[in-house]
């Protein structure tokens, strides 16, 4: 069954997908949507649409490790999870909402956001405080009578132009422990005192829809408590089960994209000529780097299939420390892979005449979202040392 569904998102990808991406790359989201919005429907109409979701929801109940090869198949091509409703942010929230929304939730948001009618973004880092610190923060979230009144600055809350709504992390008890002062909180962009101030420009790329990063301002800013998801001070709690399958998400997610760099590079290196019948892949630093990527990339993928499955059969807690390895170590690898094949590529690879200059962009902050590689590292080797006997933290 897996196997058929990889086959049947494969041709997808190469008949009417990678076609395209030219285009995408040269052309405003906002611009090339509507085109986007035809594939997706077709999507559905072939059956592979969100594939992640239950079947009750259009999707095929895949486990978190069938999804995993899914999802590096689709990171091949900078749209592929977008084409299949599989894409962050909306992925994340779909899950949290599914897990932990009430009824009323679930049908206002949960649904529309299942089908594709709508999209989602998320806002919890904030300029003012370093985002590896989650549980700082000063957008605050005010009890006054049936409604909560949020005012904050948030910023990277990526794909929030023309988004539905947020699900914005907002400290509701000051006085409470570090980890329960916040809870998450749905606001509809559309609320009075929401604003989006800009999208942020990426190493020179603003983006547009979609395919950006906004900067968001919440002044006096009411929803209803029913809009909170799960009890009050659950912010964090429900931050770090998003963020476990979310790691696993995103490292398939950047395999495929180091798989589609290894073709471009090692397709690249037999056809570039530096003399007549000579072509680039004769030379050992070429062949060195394609013998690397290749070991890297399987190693890479082997840990992360092995991460997902500790997760499927014990949750999510039991294999946090898998998860710390896979984000600093994916990411280490992505942009190694992704370096090499705009090396091999040379000046063509700094053009987006193919993805590999988009990706190196928009990637480079693998080693910051969702935690930067410090971070993890350290959490890491604190609790390898613990067994050593080490006490201090």
């Amino acid at each position: 069954m897996l196997n058929q569904l990889l086959t049947d998102i494969r041709a997808f990808l190469d008949e009417r997908v990678h076609p395209m991406e030219r285009e995408f790359l040269n052309t405003p989201f906002i611009t090339i949507k509507p085109k986007l919005e035809l594939l997706r429907a077709e999507v559905k109409a072939r059956g592979l649409w969100a594939p992640h979701l239950p079947t009750a929801l259009g999707g095929r109940a895949l486990s978190l490790t069938a999804f995993g090869q899914v999802s590096a198949l689709l990171g091949e091509s900078p749209i592929g999870h977008y084409l299949f409703n599989c894409q962050a942010p909306d992925i994340g929230n779909t899950e949290l909402l599914h897990m932990h929304g009430s009824p009323e939730q679930q049908a206002q948001w949960m649904i529309p956001l299942a089908n594709g009618d709508i999209r989602s973004c998320f806002a919890m880092t904030e300029p003012e405080f370093a985002g590896s610190n989650p549980i700082h923060m000063a957008t605050t979230a005010v009890r006054d009578g049936n409604d909560y009144v949020i005012n904050g600055h948030k910023w990277f809350s990526s794909s929030a132009e023309n988004s539905a709504f947020t699900i914005v992390m907002a400290v509701t008890d000051a006085d409470a422990a570090p980890h329960k002062r916040a809870s998450q909180i749905i606001a509809p962009m559309d609320t009075p005192g929401l604003t989006l101030v800009r999208n942020i420009s990426v190493m020179g790329e603003p983006g547009t829809d979609y395919a950006s990063h906004a900067e968001l301002r919440f002044v006096n800013v009411r929803v209803p408590i029913t809009n909170r998801i799960g009890a009050e001070g659950d912010g964090f709690a429900l931050a770090q089960e998003r963020l476990g399958p979310g790691r696993i998400h995103h490292c398939m997610r950047w395999i495929g994209i180091c798989e589609r760099s290894f073709h471009l590079m090692c397709a690249y290196a037999v056809k570039r000529e530096l003399n007549p019948g000579e072509p680039l892949a004769l030379q050992q630093a070429v062949q060195h780097w394609i013998a690397e990527c290749r070991a890297e990339i399987d190693a890479a993928k082997l840990l992360v299939l092995d991460t997902a499955a500790q997760m499927d059969a014990h949750g999510a807690h039991a294999a946090r420390e898998r998860v710390s390895l896979i984000k600093f170590h994916v990411a280490g690898v992505l942009l190694k892979v992704l370096d090499r094949a705009i090396q091999v590529h040379g000046a063509y690879g700094m053009t987006d005449d193919t993805p590999l200059a988009y990706w190196y962009r928009h990637e480079r902050g693998a080693r910051i979202y969702d935690g930067p590689d410090e971070v993890h590292k350290t959490s890491v080797a604190r609790r390898i040392l613990k067994g050593y006997g080490l006490t201090r933290s």
